[in-house]
């Protein structure tokens, strides 16, 4: 589902290529969505995408930063950013510090997992799996709603979406995001996307319901912040959406996810993340 895919990365993700959305911006009358939007707003959705694919494509820092997760379970991790992918250490269990021997699982974890090439390269493919349907997902911004600016300030401009009747989505995951209606808020400095939030505007069957379900009125809420100078991520994501299926292994429909305490990494390699999560 989009709020699963925007959970995936910077909104959305590394390794993008930023020429495929220039090309975007610099041919509007060829898409669907301008029938129905608003000029200016539409332009300004173009820009948005196309500022972060460049900067998915650019942005290669990596982070500390506190994770707090509630979805089966409540859980605080400590996670630390590397070149060559990111670690995480449970901390903190149902509101309590894990026990010793939670611990010492974590530390056993982490540790097989450093020394497991195979291991990560699963993590790896899962990883650019998700990158590639979640920037496919972006791309389709501006062709899946109909656009409208609802407040402009020196800051932020506030655009309302829903969906667009002539949008023909390819899978099933767009066909979800097209069913969605709802508010995204646009930084003036550096087009960057701080909010999209929304909610299902109806039931999604899935093989005719047989398959599975979302139910209408299922919202997810994404925020993003400034985390460093000139660093956006996504410090938040709330999803409460109905239903018994999921698009993605790395979200479920009921989540609430806040990241906190950011700074830069300085860790080359999981072998250095590794050492900073045991101290």
């Amino acid at each position: 589902m989009m709020a699963g895919l925007l959970l995936q990365s910077r909104l959305l993700h590394r390794g993008a290529l930023a020429t495929l959305a220039a090309a975007a911006f610099c041919l509007p009358s060829m898409l669907p969505a301008q029938q129905g939007s608003d000029p200016n707003a539409l332009a300004i959705v173009h820009g948005a995408v196309a500022a972060q694919l460049k900067a998915d494509r650019d942005d290669h820092s990596n982070w500390i930063y506190r994770d707090h997760d509630v979805e089966a379970r409540d859980v605080v991790y400590t996670c630390v950013g590397s070149p060559q992918g990111e670690l995480k250490r449970m901390i903190e269990l149902n509101g309590h510090p894990i026990s010793p021997e939670e611990t010492q699982r974590e530390t056993q974890r982490i540790a097989e997992f450093v020394r497991d090439p195979e291991a990560q390269a699963r993590a790896h493919r899962n990883a650019m799996h998700d990158d590639a349907q979640a920037t496919e997902l972006l791309k389709m911004l501006p062709d899946a709603f109909l656009w409208t600016i609802v407040s402009d300030n020196p800051t932020d401009t506030t655009l309302s979406f829903r969906p667009n009747p002539s949008f023909n989505p390819p899978d099933m995951e767009a066909r979800v995001m097209g069913a969605m209606a709802g508010t995204m808020v646009v930084m003036h400095n550096g087009n960057h996307i701080r909010t999209f939030r929304g909610s299902l505007t109806e039931n999604i069957l899935i093989g005719f319901g047989l398959v599975g379900r979302l139910y209408k009125g299922g919202t997810f809420d994404i925020e993003r912040r400034e985390v460093g100078p000139g660093f956006w991520e996504i410090t938040e994501t709330h999803v409460h959406i109905g239903g018994h299926v999921l698009f993605f292994k790395t979200i479920g429909q009921q989540e609430d996810d806040v990241k906190t305490d950011w700074k830069p990494s300085p860790a080359q390699s999981l072998k250095d993340a590794e050492r900073i999560l045991a101290k």
